[in-house]
């Protein structure tokens, strides 16, 4: 097995500590970073997100799973911005305003950062004006909303008609999600997608921004 194959190993097996040991090994051997980001840490956290989809594993092996990504990241970032190379592409996510539920926002933004996305958390009881400003600010792609409650799922139709009010839901596309969300909701509210878990919002991220 060589070292990349046991970075991905270390991440599906949340070893934080052999993960960050062998980046830095491959690091030494000047490989290219991009190549021990794809091959090693996306690769790792690809297996984790399906097995997670697949219920083989739960939450904590996905959080344990990310934190072993996270020790790579890191050691990996500084190479990966001096050669300029660019994300699969930006999002950002929250919990929309009224809503502070965000263990699903937060699993979402680790899935999407494991698939090579660049994430901006926004945190939770976001409102509509500020997801549309970051957005715009931070020229992402796609904006995420999660809720948990129903009194607050309003909040994400907001979102849309601001990007409408701006002339800008074409250039940034909108994806909901959350237990009281549906698919019927998001196409009523006009959003471009609906993820009904994290493993599944992250294929349908990818379909948005054509990755």
């Amino acid at each position: 097995m060589g070292l990349l194959d046991q970075i991905a190993e270390g991440v599906i097996n949340g070893d934080d500590e052999q993960v960050a040991q062998l980046t830095q090994q491959v690091i030494e051997q000047n490989r290219p970073p991009k190549q021990i980001l794809d091959v090693g840490l996306i690769a790792g956290m690809n297996i984790v997100g399906q097995r997670f989809k697949a219920h083989e594993i739960f939450l904590p092996d996905v959080l344990l799973a990310a934190k072993a990504m996270y020790a790579g990241m890191d050691l990996l970032k500084p190479l990966l911005i001096a050669q300029g190379i660019p994300s699969v592409g930006r999002v950002v996510i929250g919990t929309v305003r009224g809503d502070l539920h965000d263990i699903g926002k937060n699993l979402v933004g680790i899935m999407l950062k494991g698939a090579g996305f660049d994430v901006i958390d926004l945190g939770r009881d976001v409102a509509p004006e500020e997801m549309v400003r970051a957005a715009k600010e931070q020229d992402a792609a796609v904006i995420g909303m999660s809720a948990l409650l129903t009194t607050t799922m309003p909040a994400m139709g907001e979102v849309v008609q601001l990007l409408k009010q701006e002339k800008l839901d074409g250039k940034i596309k909108t994806i909901v999600g959350g237990a009281p969300v549906s698919k019927d909701f998001a196409h009523g509210i006009g959003a471009d997608a609906y993820g009904f878990d994290a493993a599944n919002a992250v294929d349908r991220v990818r379909q948005l921004v054509g990755a």
